[in-house]
């Protein structure tokens, strides 16, 4: 969207420049005569309704003109232009020139559907920014302006055209823009736009929209940079064109026809290869190059084969992008050769399809209908990762989160994978094996327990490299590990994990919330919790009313998390019962309340480690069965249990006391609890590897450990984080490390008062 400049703000120089309405009607219709000139390819019927789109986007503008002076109109028409160049619909085009309606002009939903129909209007609707809304700032309303575009484009891939073919034309007329805002919309191209493009494989409109970027963000180095680009190419002329004849010669000899086009590499490619690489301008050598396209995929290869006869290939500079097309559909062949004078020269070589795709990308599917309506070559691409923003907004709600997701699948580099069945995957550079597990299923990567890269097992954090074969090895009781999310790599695994751990998290924090409140009221005198049938539900649905809640769920699932107090809600509840005639039990209220821990206001909950997300055992002391416990009903946490005597804990009952409940240990615990030991040893050969003996002939395995960084001392601490079923296990663990040589002492790790 351009910035929009009523006439009576602009100066009386950039009025007089615009020669009043004839002039501006002028101007308007010949942009309209140019875009008319590229509609060839429609129906005359469709030729007709772009014209009404067009007459209805003039009305609606009627007034306003752009920076330069110009009507604003020109604008939308020079958008409109780009699309017919990538031969987009009629619907398309109407879109395009009223993509500004909405937001600029007080043109309703409503409106456009009545006029052109509900596939234009949401069209417009995908585009229009929600400046209309109320959000707390400005990055919080770009998110989510970008996530209602994004779903819009996954929906109807021409809303991410249209938004490009827009940027491109904003960033071409970036010069009339105060240069204020230069800065932030030229970042913002780089950052979302071009990698967008890219994405989609407008390699065309990608190069231009990083150059532009690079020519307002980076004034004076793209100046420098412009300048030397020039001279290199008045220099290197003779020996381009040398190459050039040379190469038709070689193919005209074996009667191939080829189509030789040059290659320039883009000035923001080459400053960020020289920033990258500390690189000067006369180290960057592959700054030209040439493609040659071809009849045939066969071709392809052949002609790779002639060139590796006229010139010496680069070692390890070839690439085959035909056998294995990158993320966004584009195919060729790569290669590097050493021209004449020594200069590296690189060659792509490729069929007219492929060319097509490689500068058009998705667009290429309505250039291909345009001239062969039954071709299905481009209609597939990009419909992987649009398919997968679908997926991950089911999961991710929140603007800010989802963006977050998306920009990580934006950045271009891939490495290629293949399953055990030689079936081969496209994932961004630095994936791991949980990412290639949730590209294969959601449920292969939920249940993920371990892996394999080329037959070795390997740990689930590996990156992944070109050619692996990995194997996933699932199990039914694997889940997702909130530390996946620290080295995930895709938007798609990040939000799967994130979406699973939320629900198992809410549907525990629920039955804890339940057996919470069952607890409180049992300490009221009440026996249980009143059912849902339709005898309670009034009074579920007026405690539900009181508490704020949307449901009975809810509210459990606020106790569960401790937002809201079960003792305060149960005294509620029982008020409520109360008024129905329904009395609290005297002897089971007596029984509750003086059997319970006296310095706590709810009853006991019994803990045996398998409660996941919903019970949280303190870091700071670390409890293990067997040691006296306290739960604290953190805000938003869920119940932390720590030790009784844990000097945080105490702090937080001087501040919080109702938060605390009574919790104790379940008879069979469902695992081993992780505590820490420090053992004081004398330095000498072989120490570490007794201590570590020790431990495992106690049967206690080593989570962790840490021998600080200081100088070897005569006396070392090592600090161990063991696993142990409980604390009489412990104290044998503390005995066996205790009697082993060159140790002074082992005790278990306390916290600081």
């Amino acid at each position: 969207m351009s910035a929009v400049v009523p006439p009576t703000s602009l100066p009386v120089a950039s009025r007089k420049k615009e020669g009043g309405p004839l002039a501006a009607a002028n101007a308007a219709a010949a942009s309209f005569a140019a875009l008319t000139e590229r509609l060839d390819y429609l129906s005359a019927g469709d030729i007709e309704q772009v014209r009404r789109a067009y007459r209805y986007a003039d009305e609606a503008h009627l007034g306003q003109l752009r920076n330069s002076g110009e009507p604003y109109i020109t604008h939308p028409i020079a958008v409109a232009v780009q699309c017919a160049e990538w031969k987009l619909d009629a619907q398309a085009l109407m879109a395009a020139l009223l993509h500004d309606a909405m937001e600029d002009c007080g043109v309703t939903k409503t409106d456009l559907i009545e006029r052109f129909g509900a596939p234009v209007a949401e069209l417009v609707d995908g585009l229009t920014k929600l400046d209309r809304l109320q959000f707390h700032t400005r990055e919080e309303n770009q998110a989510e302006s970008f996530r209602k575009m994004l779903l819009a484009m996954a929906r109807d891939v021409r809303v991410i055209l249209i938004k490009l073919a827009d940027r491109t034309h904003n960033m071409r007329t970036m010069g009339d823009m105060p240069r204020s805002k230069w800065a932030r919309i030229s970042a913002e191209t780089l950052e979302i736009y071009a990698p967008i493009a890219h994405r989609l494989g407008l390699n065309q409109t990608y190069r231009e929209l990083q150059d532009l970027s690079f020519r307002y963000l980076r004034p004076w180095r793209y100046a420098v940079l412009s300048k030397a680009v020039g001279r290199a190419r008045n220099r290197r002329r003779d020996l381009i064109q040398k190459v050039r004849r040379e190469v038709e010669a070689a193919f005209a000899s074996i009667g191939m026809k080829v189509r030789i086009a040059g290659r320039e590499k883009s000035l923001y490619s080459i400053y960020r290869k020289m920033d990258e690489k500390h690189l000067s301008f006369a180290q960057v050598t592959d700054i030209y190059g040439f493609r040659v396209i071809v009849p045939t995929v066969t071709d392809c290869y052949t002609a790779l084969g002639v060139l590796h006869q006229m010139y010496k290939p680069v070692p390890g500079r070839f690439k085959d992008y035909i056998a294995i097309a990158k993320l966004n559909g584009y195919q060729s062949l790569h290669t590097t050769l050493v021209g004449p004078a020594g200069v590296n020269v690189e060659f792509q070589m490729r069929t007219e399809a492929m060319h097509v795709v490689a500068e058009s990308g998705v667009a290429a599917h309505w250039l291909y209908k345009a001239t062969d309506p039954n071709s299905p070559t481009a209609g597939r691409l990009g419909v992987k990762w649009l398919q997968s923003l679908l997926d991950i907004q089911d999961e991710t709600r929140d603007a800010a989160e989802f963006w977050d997701h998306v920009k990580v699948d934006l950045f271009p580099d891939a490495v290629y994978v293949f399953t055990p069945k030689s079936q081969i995957m496209a994932l961004p550079r630095g994936a791991t094996v949980v990412d290639f597990a949730y590209a294969i299923h959601s449920n292969v990567g939920d249940h993920t327990a371990a892996a394999k890269i080329n037959g070795e097992q390997v740990p689930l954090r590996t990156e992944l490299k070109n050619g692996d074969v990995v194997e996933i090895i699932i199990a039914p009781v694997s889940t997702p590990n909130p530390a996946w999310l620290g080295f995930v790599r895709t938007g798609r695994a990040r939000s799967k994990i994130r979406h699973h751990l939320k629900t198992m998290a809410q549907a525990e924090s629920q039955a804890l919330g339940e057996k919470l409140l069952a607890q409180a009221l049992r300490a009221e005198g009440i026996e249980k919790l009143p059912s849902d049938d339709a005898v309670y539900q009034p009074i579920w649905e007026k405690l539900i009313r009181f508490t704020g809640n949307r449901n009975k769920a809810e509210l459990l699932t606020d106790i569960g998390l401790g937002r809201r107090i079960a003792s305060i809600v149960a005294k509620r509840l029982v008020t409520m019962l109360g008024e129905r005639g329904e009395k609290p039990d005297a002897l089971l209220m007596t029984r509750e309340r003086y059997t319970a821990h006296e310095t706590v206001s709810q009853g006991a909950v019994s803990l045996d480690g398998a409660e996941n997300a919903s019970v949280q055992y303190a870091p700071c002391c670390r409890p293990v069965p067997g040691d006296p416990i306290v739960g604290y009903l953190g805000r938003g946490e869920g119940l932390v249990v720590h030790i009784a005597d844990c000097p945080v804990a105490s702090r937080l009952r001087h501040k919080d006391a109702e938060r605390f409940i009574h919790v104790e240990w379940a008879d069979e615990p469902a695992r081993p609890f992780e505590t820490g030991v420090i053992v004081t040893v004398t330095n000498g050969k072989g120490v570490l590897a007794r201590v570590a003996s020790a431990l495992a002939g106690a049967e206690a395995d080593i989570i962790h450990m840490d021998m600080g960084e200081e100088a070897a001392q005569e006396a070392t601490d090592l600090r161990f984080l063991i696993a142990v079923r409980d604390s009489t296990h412990l104290d044998g663990v503390l005995r066996a490390l205790n009697r082993t040589t060159s140790v002074l002492r082992a005790n278990r790790t306390r916290p600081a008062s």
